[in-house]
């Protein structure tokens, strides 16, 4: 290989790596670069500056991190979403320290959570465990969203992906945002998704995050979250000076009427759509085991149908045996014929030959014969072999037929 060949292979594979790791080489001071142009613009066509207060939203199966930011209305509006790069585990909460889950709930990132000098270029720390978890005493530690697009329980973007995020949660904290939501839902909890996994071990938890799912729907404002008696609550407040412990028996709380009044409506209207979705899928279910039920039974009766005619196919070998084994016998024998009449056919064929080949031996009676004299033997005259030879032409019947004619 040449030198210039092997110069090719080696910035082949340097790029691959790089590939891999998904690293932004270029960008000089990642932690302060800014936000492109395109996003600026759009954010501020929605009356929202660089420096508004976010929310994020992850959903996994949807694999998707949202961008959200305030309006001057006090409502968010997404700005821009990004695809998740990986996430470890499967759907559902995050229980121990090495089950490698990615985290689900409500949890809050406050500017010393993030990481500049991130081993992932970029990363801001969870938070996890929060008081939800703590109380149900999950744990875990250093679960972030970061880039490298590698997970071990975070939730992983490309390098490119998080040096944006970062400067979305950058400018909010500058623009005076002490803290911002994180919001991680497994999926969408639309009625239909719940209604999908309504036999799941986790619905019971997706059920209790989905109020605070809601009130953002309701709202497109980020819930006010608290945790007493080891569930979440959502926009309540606590009366007569209670607080709220996480393992603790809740307060009295409040909350207000408008969002009673709109939360009722919207949970009517879900269970509805949850009721059809589950009728739905319940009808599915019920078809695919219909199917699957003749699917076995068809198994079954072709299964049935080859052993009878297995069995059938025994009797008629059975019953054609006799049959079978006499033929055999007559072949047999003929067999044997054939081979002893060809014996002597070869018998009769070689004698006349072997005794031609033996030399005569001269008996009594010949010896006799040769000492006698000779006695002449009488021969035909030509007119006596004529007269023969008319009479073998003209048989006696033929001329008795002959003279019945001339008399007639």
């Amino acid at each position: 290989m040449t030198v210039t060949n092997v110069k090719w292979v080696v910035l082949a594979a340097s790029l691959a790596l790089a590939g891999c790791n998904d690293t932004l080489t270029s960008v000089a001071n990642k932690a302060e670069h800014p936000l492109p142009d395109k996003l600026v613009k759009k954010m501020k066509a929605q009356g929202m500056t660089t420096r508004s207060p976010i929310l994020m939203r992850i959903f996994k199966e949807e694999n998707t991190l949202e961008i959200w930011k305030q309006k001057p209305n006090g409502r968010y509006e997404i700005v821009t979403n990004y695809g998740i790069c990986k996430w470890s585990g499967k759907l559902g909460p995050k229980y121990k320290e090495g089950d490698r889950q990615a985290p689900e709930g409500y949890y809050s990132i406050r500017k010393h959570q993030m990481n500049p000098n991130s081993s992932y270029y970029l990363s801001f720390n969870m938070g996890f465990p929060n008081r939800f978890d703590r109380a149900h005493g999950r744990t875990g530690s250093n679960l972030m969203v970061h880039g490298a697009c590698s997970s071990a329980g975070c939730y992983s973007m490309t390098d490119e992906q998080v040096l944006e995020i970062f400067g979305f949660a950058r400018d909010a904290f500058k623009g005076g945002q002490e803290a911002f939501q994180v919001q991680a839902f497994p999926f969408r909890l639309t009625p239909e998704n719940m209604a999908r996994y309504r036999d799941h071990a986790s619905f019971d938890f997706w059920n209790q995050i989905k109020e605070g799912y809601d009130h953002f729907e309701i709202t497109k404002r980020p819930p006010k979250v608290d945790v007493c008696e080891k569930r979440y609550v959502f926009n309540q407040t606590a009366t007569d000076g209670g607080k709220f412990r996480a393992t603790a028996a809740c307060p009295e709380m409040s909350q207000p009427q408008s969002l009673k009044f709109a939360y009722a409506a919207y949970q009517k209207d879900y269970q509805e759509k949850f009721d059809a979705a589950v009728a739905k899928f319940e009808r599915e279910e019920t078809r695919e085991k219909e199917q699957e039920v003749a699917k076995i039974a068809a198994e079954a009766r072709a299964q049935e149908r080859a052993i009878l005619a297995e069995k059938r196919s025994e009797n008629v070998k059975q019953t054609l045996a006799p049959v079978a084994s006499l033929f055999s016998r007559q072949q047999t024998a003929n067999t044997q014929n054939s081979n002893a009449l060809s014996a002597n056919l070869y018998k009769n064929n070689t004698a006349p030959a072997q005794q031609t080949a033996q030399p005569a031996v001269p008996t009594p009676s010949t010896q006799i014969a040769a000492n006698e004299p000779s006695v002449p033997v009488p021969t035909l005259v030509a007119d006596e072999a004529t007269t023969a030879a008319e009479t073998n032409a003209n048989p006696r019947w033929k001329f008795w037929k002959r003279k019945a004619n001339n008399a007639q």
